[in-house]
């Protein structure tokens, strides 16, 4: 089976989760990708965690945030679909994500007013990887766009975008809730938890919290209890989503050896988890042409021109300046060349490994953009299954 090339995957797709270490481009290809699909005439949202303004200014926008902003395509000649852009805001999604599960206002108001909430909610809406699989619930079935890009935070363990989804289930799992209450509607329940065989661990609790501590824990649990079956639904159906055959996981690298380790990982935790691997994208490669004989004779025809008026030895000074230069690129190409085959040795035929070089200056605006993807679009396809046929 041959890989697909990238316009297939554009074409085909409904959710495509750029992931990789951090540093090797997956936001500025997420949104090379972003602009690609939307010329090729589908609704394309992407849906980055990265804060960097470089790349609001790349899609031309003065202001980010937790709303679906349009970007205008118009100077890149698109007539027919629409790129979309939204940066996660963690706070701003787990509010929302209180007001639709919670049952009525009231239940709402109660758990942002309980001290509990309000001491652990800046650690919740801070784990990004967790609040990105909740945003990614909800724009995926508003079915709205054909195509959702999410480009994954730079994480110090590469699992914990993909563990994720189950954390907060985890947390308001019954048999934990169950610990703290026996009856949700039980006004006794506070007196049993303090006469339980666990009466000393609640009690020092109490003493260093204060005394307010036991109600508050009980209070909030009891309102997390209400959102349990809530929780669990978008649990479920993020880990589906994660495996339905219309997603699909690229992963970007560069071709050092850091991002090579953490590339080669993620094949093998997708490979355990039997997540859609799509292939992955070698991003900021360096290229160099072989000399040839011809060209040198060319160059130094040149160079001589240039030296006319300087002492006699510059040309060959500058010439082997040029040829040192040139071997060590050739040399650096080389060594790259060799740390990609690596991952590709892990990929199976059906899974594409794209080149992309390393473009001169800053990805900083749309036409940059466009111009990369040019290179993305056009990568050998035959580089991804050599050697496996």
């Amino acid at each position: 089976m041959n890989a697909p090339s990238i316009q297939q995957l554009l074409e085909d797709k409904r959710l495509l989760i750029c992931v990789g270490a951090g540093g090797v481009g997956k936001t500025s290809m997420a949104a090379t990708m972003g602009v690609h699909a939307a010329m090729l005439g589908r609704k394309v949202l992407v849906l980055t965690i990265d804060p960097a303004k470089r790349l609001a200014n790349s899609l031309g926008l003065h202001e980010f945030g937790n709303e679906e902003t349009q970007i205008d395509l118009s100077s890149l000649g698109a007539t027919e679909g629409e790129l979309w852009a939204m940066m996660l805001d963690g706070k701003h999604a787990f509010h929302e994500l209180i007001d639709r599960v919670a049952e009525d206002e009231a239940t709402k108001q109660a758990i942002y007013n309980n001290n509990i909430y309000q001491s652990i909610a800046d650690t919740i809406v801070g784990n990004q990887e967790y609040m990105a699989t909740e945003k990614l619930y909800d724009v995926i079935h508003s079915g709205g766009y054909d195509l959702v890009i999410l480009d994954t935070p730079p994480v110090k363990n590469a699992l914990d975008f993909l563990e994720s989804p189950g954390r907060m289930a985890q947390f308001v799992d019954k048999r934990i809730m169950q610990w703290f209450l026996a009856d949700g509607k039980d006004k006794g329940m506070l007196r049993r938890l303090i006469s339980s065989t666990s009466s000393k661990i609640f009690g020092l609790l109490g003493h260093i919290f204060g005394k307010d501590f036991l109600e508050d824990i009980a209070v909030f649990f009891q309102h997390f209890k209400e959102l349990y079956e809530g929780f669990q639904e978008r649990h479920q159906a993020v880990e589906q989503l994660f495996r339905d055959p219309r997603t699909g996981f690229l992963i970007v690298f560069s071709p050092t050896e850091p991002a090579v380790e953490v590339a080669r990982f993620f094949v093998d935790q997708l490979r355990v988890r039997k997540m859609p691997l799509l292939g992955a994208v070698a991003n900021q490669c360096h290229q160099a042409i072989p000399s040839s004989p011809e060209a040198t004779e060319q160059l130094q025809q040149m160079c001589d021109g240039l030296a006319t008026d300087l002492a006699s030895d510059t040309t060959n000074r500058m010439m082997a300046r040029m040829r040192s230069a040139h071997n060590r690129l050739l040399m650096l190409q080389a060594y790259e060349q060799g740390l990609i085959a690596n991952v590709q040795q892990d990929l199976l035929s059906h899974q594409g490994l794209h080149q992309v070089p390393k473009v001169k200056g800053e990805v900083h605006d749309l036409q940059a953009l466009h111009n990369v993807g040019q290179f993305l679009m056009n990568s050998d396809q035959e580089s991804a299954t050599k050697g496996k046929e």
